[in-house]
C-alpha cells in the first residue's frame, strides 16, 4: 500500500505541477459559483417579495440542488469534459517518453503502477467533490432545516460517476502514446456508453444488456435523493473493468502476450462484469435507500399499504396493444425497459411482479391510418404497416385475443390488465393528456381493486337529472365515466352504476348521486330516498336554483334548504352569476384537498348557484365547506337576465350581502358507521362544460372539491390519498447583507484565490 501511495503522491504532484489541473479546479470552481449564486439569488428574492409564504411549499434544497436547472445536474452537463483532459496524459505521457520501461525495470508491480495512478485520479475527485461540499455548507447555514442528506448524496453520485470516468480515461491513457488521442478516445467511448442505451431494445436478452451498460442517467437518482444498489453496483463494476483491461494492456505490452490471450482476458472480464451487472439489477436483488426527508422518491403509504394487500399472491401485468391505434409505439419491443422503469417504484416493494405485451390488430378510429389507408380492411392495413416499419414480432388478430380478454369495452385503445393468481382482474388505462402514461395515484387505485371492493357510485336517472354517460356541457360523462380521463371516477377506483327508482336503491350503491332533477319525484320515489339515508348510505345532492322546489323535499329531512335566488357577484371580467366559492376554516380543516385549494389561492366555479340555508337535522352535524365571497356578493332575488340586465343589490327586496354556503357536509353515526352527505347549490362544477372551461385570469381548482367530496364519501379509500409531509426547508434564514458577503467570496474569491495559489505555486517551483 506504501508504495501504492508513493505512486499516487507521485502523479498528484506532477499533475498539479501542470496547469492543467489547476485550469480545471478553476474553471469547475467558477462554474458552480455561477450556478449556486445565481440560484440561491432567486431564492433570496422569492423571499424578498414574499413569495415564499403564499405559494405552495417547496424543497428549497430539491430546488436548488437537484431540480432540472440545479447544481448537480449543470455539474453533469459539463464534468465529462474535464476527465479526459485529466486522465490523457497519465499513462500516456509514460509511454511516450519511455519511463514506462523504467517502471516495469524497478520493483514495482503493473498492478501497483495502476492502483497509484487510479488513487492519485480519485484524490482529485475528492478535491472537486470538496467545492460541492463548501456551497453544501453555505446552504446548510442558509436554508432553514435543510435537507442535508440530499446533498451529500448528490455529492457521492457524482464522484462515483467521476471514478467511472477515470477509470475509463485511465484505460484509453494506456492505449496509446498520444495524449490527444488518449483525450479524443476517451470521449468518444463515453459517447457510446451513453448511446447503448438505445441499441437493439427490440432484441429480448440483448436489451437488458445494452440498457445495463449505458452510462446515461446513472446519477439522476443520487441527485433526487435516492441510494440504489444496482446503481452504485454498476459504478463499481464499470470502474473494475476498465481498471482490469489497463491490467491486461500493461501486462500484455510487459509479456509481449499474443492477441489470442489478451482478447480471451478481456473476454472473461466482460463476461463476468455483464453477468453480475445481470444478476444485481432484477428487481428481486435490488435494494433501495430513500435519503429525502419527506421520502419524495418512494410510494406513499396509502401504495404501500395496497401492496402489502397483495401479500405473495401472484400478479402479473399484460399490456395489449393494438397496432393499429395511434398509440401502437407503447407496445413495440423497444418500450420493453420502458414498462419496467414505469413500475420500478412497485417492483421495490413486490419484486416478483410479470410484465408481458400482446400485439394485436384490429380496425379502429386512427385519423392518420385512416387517411392513409381509407379503403383496407384491417388485415390489410396491418400487413401494409408492418412492411413499412418492418416489424418482425407475431402479432395476433383480435380474433384470437378476445378468447383471453374482452377489448371491446375499451374501444381497443392501449390498455393494461393488472391480473392476481386468483383470476381477480382489473384495467389500467392510458390517457389523452401530455403525460399520458398512469400516475401513482391511477397505479395504485387499479391494484386497490385487486384486493379489496372498491365504492360504487349510483346516479339517479328518470327525471332529467345531471347524467354520468352525456356528453353535452351539463353532463358528467368526463369526470365520471370517460376512460381516456385521468381524473375520471373510473380510473380513480370507483365503479358506476346508473339506475331509476321504480325500485329500491341497489344494496351495493355506496354513494347516491341525485343531480339536479328537472321534474318532480313521486312520493314513492322520495320514500325510497328516505329509506336509502335510514339506513346509513352517502350521498351528493346538488341543486340549481331552477331545481328548487324539486330537491328541497330530498334534502328538507336533513334541515338543509336551497333558498330563492342565484348567487352573484358583479365583475368586469366575468358574468354577473358566475360564482368563484371558497373554502371555509372548517372547510380546510376538514378535508387536505380544501387546505391545498386555499394554500393555492384557488376557487371552486359555480355558475348560477343557489344559497343554501342550513340548520341540521337532529343527530347530524354540519360543516360549511364552501361559501360565496364575504364582500360585493348577495343573492340576487329580481334579476334573472344576467346577460341584458344589471344586477343591483336591493335590500328592500329581501337580498342580503352576505357569505352564503354553497357546499355543506352533513355526519352523523347509524348503525355503528358514520353515515356523509353533501349538498350544492350548483350542479355545474363538475360537469364536462365547466371542467372544460378555461377563464382570463381565473384560478379554478374545481377539482380539489371533487377529491374532497368523493375521498370524504368513500370513507377515505379512493382517490388515493397521495399527500405527503409538508417540506421544511422551504425558505432562507440568511440577510440580505450577509447574502452579498457570501455572493463575492464563492462566486469571486474563491475561483480567484485558487488560481493566485496556483501562480505563486508556479513562481515558486520556477524559482527552484
Amino acid at each position: 500500500m506504501k508504495v501504492i501511495w508513493k505512486i499516487a503522491k507521485a502523479e498528484l504532484q506532477a499533475m498539479f505541477y501542470s496547469p492543467v489541473a489547476w485550469l480545471i479546479l478553476i474553471i469547475f470552481t467558477f462554474q458552480v459559483g455561477m450556478v449556486y449564486t445565481g440560484l440561491f439569488d432567486g431564492l433570496m428574492r422569492a423571499v424578498t417579495m414574499g413569495y415564499i409564504k403564499v405559494n405552495v411549499p417547496m424543497s428549497q434544497t430539491l430546488n436548488i440542488w437537484s431540480s432540472a436547472t440545479g447544481v448537480f445536474n449543470q455539474v453533469l452537463s459539463y464534468l465529462y469534459l474535464y476527465v479526459p483532459l485529466l486522465t490523457m496524459g497519465v499513462i500516456s505521457r509514460e509511454l511516450s517518453t519511455g519511463s514506462i520501461k523504467m517502471l516495469y525495470s524497478s520493483p514495482v508491480t503493473t498492478n501497483q503502477i495502476i492502483f497509484g495512478k487510479y488513487l492519485s485520479l480519485l484524490v482529485y475527485g475528492l478535491i472537486l467533490m470538496g467545492v460541492l461540499t463548501v456551497f453544501g455548507l453555505h446552504s446548510a447555514i442558509s436554508i432553514k432545516n435543510i435537507d442535508f442528506s440530499v446533498i451529500l448524496c448528490g455529492i457521492l453520485g457524482i464522484f462515483l460517476l467521476f471514478c467511472t470516468y477515470a477509470a475509463i480515461g485511465l484505460f484509453m491513457s494506456s492505449l496509446t502514446s498520444y495524449t490527444v488521442v488518449s483525450a479524443m478516445g476517451t470521449l468518444a467511448l463515453l459517447a457510446v456508453l451513453s448511446y447503448t442505451r438505445t441499441l437493439w431494445q427490440d432484441v429480448e436478452g440483448v436489451r437488458e444488456l445494452t440498457h445495463w451498460l449505458s452510462i446515461s442517467g446513472r446519477v439522476d437518482s443520487f441527485v433526487l435523493g435516492m441510494i440504489t444498489t444496482d446503481r452504485m453496483i454498476y459504478f463499481v463494476l464499470i470502474s473494475v473493468m476498465f481498471i482490469t483491461f489497463t491490467a491486461i494492456r500493461l501486462n500484455s505490452m510487459r509479456h509481449k502476450s499474443s492477441f489470442l490471450v489478451s482478447f480471451s482476458k478481456y473476454a472473461m472480464v466482460l463476461v463476468a462484469v455483464f453477468g453480475l451487472g445481470y444478476l444485481t439489477s432484477m428487481p428481486l436483488f435490488k435494494g433501495y435507500y430513500d435519503v429525502t426527508r419527506t421520502k419524495v422518491n418512494t410510494l406513499t403509504k396509502s401504495s404501500q399499504d395496497v401492496l402489502s394487500r397483495l401479500g405473495n399472491d401472484d400478479l402479473t401485468i399484460t399490456a395489449y396493444a393494438n397496432m393499429l391505434d395511434k398509440n401502437f409505439f407503447y407496445g413495440l419491443p423497444a418500450m420493453y425497459m420502458f414498462e419496467r422503469q414505469l413500475f420500478e417504484q412497485y417492483t421495490r416493494f413486490k419484486p416478483r411482479i410479470k410484465m408481458k405485451t400482446e400485439r394485436y390488430y384490429e380496425l379502429v378510429a386512427n385519423p392518420m391510418m385512416d387517411k392513409q389507408y381509407p379503403n383496407m380492411t384491417g388485415k390489410q392495413r396491418m400487413d401494409t404497416t408492418a412492411k413499412l416499419m418492418n416489424l418482425n414480432f407475431p402479432i395476433k388478430p383480435y380474433e384470437e385475443i378476445k378468447q383471453q380478454v374482452d377489448l371491446s369495452g375499451e374501444k381497443f385503445r392501449f390498455v393494461r390488465l393488472l391480473q392476481k393468481g386468483d383470476g381477480k382482474q382489473t384495467f389500467l388505462r392510458i390517457f389523452e393528456d401530455n403525460q399520458v402514461m398512469p400516475t401513482e395515484r391511477e397505479i395504485t387505485a387499479a391494484f386497490k381493486r385487486l384486493v379489496m371492493d372498491l365504492p360504487t357510485v349510483g346516479f339517479v336517472t328518470g327525471h332529467g337529472e345531471r347524467q354520468s354517460t352525456s356528453f353535452q356541457d351539463r353532463g358528467y360523462n368526463l369526470i365520471v365515466q370517460e376512460k381516456s380521463f385521468r381524473y375520471a371516477l373510473i380510473n380513480q377506483g370507483f365503479d358506476v352504476k346508473d339506475f331509476t327508482l321504480a325500485n329500491e336503491v341497489p344494496d351495493d350503491i355506496r354513494i347516491l348521486i341525485i343531480a339536479e332533477p328537472r321534474s318532480a319525484f313521486s312520493q314513492e320515489e322520495l320514500d325510497r330516498i328516505s329509506r336509502y339515508v335510514e339506513k346509513g348510505g352517502n350521498m351528493i345532492v346538488l341543486g340549481e336554483p331552477e331545481s328548487r322546489d324539486r330537491v328541497n323535499p330530498i334534502i328538507a329531512p336533513l334541515g338543509v334548504q336551497l333558498e330563492p335566488g342565484v348567487l352573484v357577484k358583479p365583475s368586469a371580467k366575468y358574468q354577473t352569476d358566475l360564482l368563484m366559492a371558497k373554502p371555509t376554516a372548517a372547510g380546510v380543516s376538514a378535508s387536505m384537498y380544501l387546505d391545498d385549494l386555499k394554500k393555492r389561492a384557488g376557487v371552486v366555479t359555480m355558475p348560477g348557484a343557489s344559497p343554501l340555508s342550513v340548520k341540521p337535522a337532529q343527530g347530524f352535524e354540519s360543516t360549511v365547506w364552501l361559501t360565496s365571497d364575504s364582500t360585493g356578493s348577495w343573492n340576487e332575488l329580481e334579476t334573472t337576465n344576467f346577460i341584458d340586465d344589471k344586477a343591483v343589490l336591493n335590500e328592500g327586496a329581501g337580498e342580503k350581502s352576505e357569505p352564503f354556503p354553497t357546499t355543506v357536509a352533513l355526519s352523523r353515526k347509524v348503525n355503528g358507521k358514520t353515515q356523509k352527505i353533501i349538498v350544492t347549490g350548483d350542479a355545474d362544477w363538475i360537469s364536462n362544460g365547466e371542467l372544460g372551461a378555461q377563464r382570463y385570469e381565473l384560478p379554478a381548482s374545481n377539482f380539489n372539491l371533487i377529491l374532497a367530496s368523493f375521498y370524504w364519501l368513500s370513507d377515505n379509500e379512493v382517490p388515493i390519498d397521495m399527500s405527503r409531509p409538508d417540506p421544511t426547508d422551504t425558505t432562507a434564514t440568511t440577510s440580505a447583507g450577509v447574502w452579498t458577503a457570501f455572493k463575492i467570496f464563492l462566486k469571486w474569491i474563491l475561483p480567484v484565490g485558487l488560481l493566485a495559489f496556483s501562480l505563486l505555486l508556479y513562481i515558486k517551483r520556477r524559482g527552484k
